[in-house]
């Protein structure tokens, strides 16, 4: 029998790092699943949590949030594509060109995992993460979000109507407090078998060896 690691994913659909640690962890992943099961809960985590509807400029948001230049931004997100295509996210060449508010789609993704299952959760953040960075439109604009369930293979009027309600949206925030509470500050972070801390777009090599060391 094949022992089993639990993963809780830390992160957010608005950071472009945790797509690129999503990508990462699939590919570490696919090399032990001969010998591990993995069982990967993706939990909520906002990095702008009062983001309005709308939401704001990337290179405007961006340069006052971490106190950079343009050209360091440019040159930063230049980095990022490169390191996304990776780890298999073909980011627009262009960039994103708002960062909205993501709690909807936090609201969605828990819903997938407690009616549905895990694996559509995960078919579900891959596709939202699609959504913002590679195909980079809106969040605000339901079509997109929901055009992402539809990719994901999950119900489409289910998920208008969790839109259009308040549902989940407790969860979501006591799901947030309690990560909080942990002390997780930056995402994406990943708890491994409910004790272990691996903060950052860990690189596949680096997974693979803190899964082997767990297995032992």
């Amino acid at each position: 029998m094949k022992p089993t690691i639990t993963i809780d994913f830390v992160s957010d659909i608005a950071c472009p790092w945790c797509a690129v640690g999503f990508g990462n962890l699939s590919q570490a992943m696919s090399q032990l699943e001969m010998v591990v099961d993995f069982k990967v809960h993706f939990r909520a985590f906002q990095l702008n949590p009062h983001m309005p509807p709308g939401g704001q400029d990337a290179m405007e948001h961006l340069t006052q949030k971490y106190g950079l230049s343009l050209e360091q931004v440019k040159t930063n997100q230049a980095q990022i594509r490169a390191r996304a295509l990776e780890a298999g996210f073909v980011f627009h060449p262009e960039g994103r060109k708002r960062v909205y508010n993501t709690f909807n789609s936090h609201r969605l993704l828990y819903w997938a995992a407690n009616e549905c299952d895990l694996d559509k959760q995960a078919a579900l953040k891959k596709e939202l993460l699609n959504t913002y960075f590679c195909l980079a439109v809106s969040l605000d604009d339901e079509k997109n979000v929901l055009d992402a369930v539809a990719r994901a293979g999950l119900d489409k009027v289910r998920a208008r109507k969790i839109l259009a309600s308040d549902e989940f949206t407790a969860e979501v925030k006591a799901e947030e407090q309690f990560y909080k509470n942990m002390g997780i500050q930056s995402v994406p972070s990943l708890i491994l078998n409910e004790e272990y801390l691996l903060q950052g777009a860990q690189e596949p090599e680096s997974l693979i060896s803190a899964f082997e060391q767990l297995i032992m």
